[in-house]
């Protein structure tokens, strides 16, 4: 039974990512999936919180007026979707979080969850430090290091930091690529144990509020495909949350068709390679929904990775 709980598409995030919704969607039954948490990017408070690439004059002008309205209608596809295919894929609702400023993204967080029953869950991710993003290039990740005080130490240490408040403030079920900060730093592959001891205890920190939690950390496979020797979370990470007893889910963190299901066969040969034999994801109780202003039950499930491979149908 393979899914993917974290997804994106041009439609809804233009400039960022590719294709239609509706065909993304198409794509994944293609392949086997059996779920898709559909996870578009959260309307951001200031244009200066959109990546470059989404302010590109070439992709359509993005203006602030546009995220709101983007979102609900990109709410309103997702359930004509999930009713549409309701007989090929189990399709669960979402969205990705952003925490640039706490002030503002915790209660618009929480608004969005309350204000929309449709919507199932929310993954809990960081990708800006110091109000600045650190996976988009070298440059800008070299200027949130330089604003952290000038070295990787502290830009990690700022990292988790602010991801701590966020998984404080917000309580996500699944934790996005939560070692984001190591794609572009000098050694991306680098084990933190012995390398900054304020960093690992950090990470370590951080590990144990997902466990009081209950939340799910993300094997995500994007991490494969920009040239990192082993997706997120890197080993050391994965194998200390086993120790917790902590639980994964899974993700390709598709930005549009031609990264669906991209190493997904690499994620799991991971996976076994740390032991691990199972999955989890979400069910919806009734699917496609309940209409109205009631929220789905939400079920865990877990899946075995036997049953994830054996649905698969990928050509590599």
């Amino acid at each position: 039974m393979a899914f993917t709980m974290h997804s994106h598409s041009g439609q809804f995030c233009p400039g960022h990512a590719k294709d239609q919704l509706e065909e993304v969607i198409r794509h994944a039954i293609s392949v086997g999936y059996k779920t898709i948490g559909l996870t578009e990017h959260m309307p951001r408070t200031q244009l200066s919180d959109l990546y470059p690439e989404e302010l590109d004059p070439d992709q359509g002008q993005t203006t602030l007026a546009q995220l709101v309205p983007r979102h609900a209608s990109y709410l309103a596809e997702a359930q004509r979707l999930q009713v549409e295919y309701a007989s090929q894929i189990h399709i669960l609702i979402g969205f990705e979080g952003e925490w640039i400023r706490e002030a503002e993204y915790g209660p618009l967080i929480t608004s969005l969850l309350s204000s929309a029953p449709c919507v199932d869950y929310f993954i809990g991710s960081i990708h800006h430090t110091a109000g600045i993003p650190i996976d988009f290039d070298k440059a800008m990740f070299l200027q949130a290091q330089e604003s952290c005080g000038g070295s990787e130490e502290r830009l990690w240490e700022r990292y988790y930091d602010e991801q701590f408040e966020m998984l404080k403030a917000t309580r996500p079920k699944v934790v996005g690529h939560f070692d984001l900060i190591r794609l572009l730093s000098e050694e991306p592959d680098r084990r933190v144990k012995g390398w900054r001891d304020g960093v690992w205890e950090r990470m370590k920190r951080n590990l144990e509020v997902c466990r009081g939690l209950g939340a799910w950390l993300e094997v995500n496979t994007s991490a494969l495909r920009k040239g990192l020797e082993e997706p997120y979370p890197g080993r050391e990470v994965a194998e200390e949350w086993i120790k917790m007893g902590g639980k994964f889910t899974f993700s390709d963190d598709s930005h549009g068709i031609a990264q669906v299901a991209t190493n997904y066969k690499r994620g799991l040969d991971y996976l076994e390679s740390l032991g691990v034999t199972e999955l989890w994801t979400l069910e919806r109780v009734p699917h496609p929904g309940t209409g109205g202003d009631v929220k789905s039950e939400l079920r865990d499930k877990a899946v075995t990775i036997a049953e994830f491979r054996q649905s698969l149908r990928l050509e590599q």
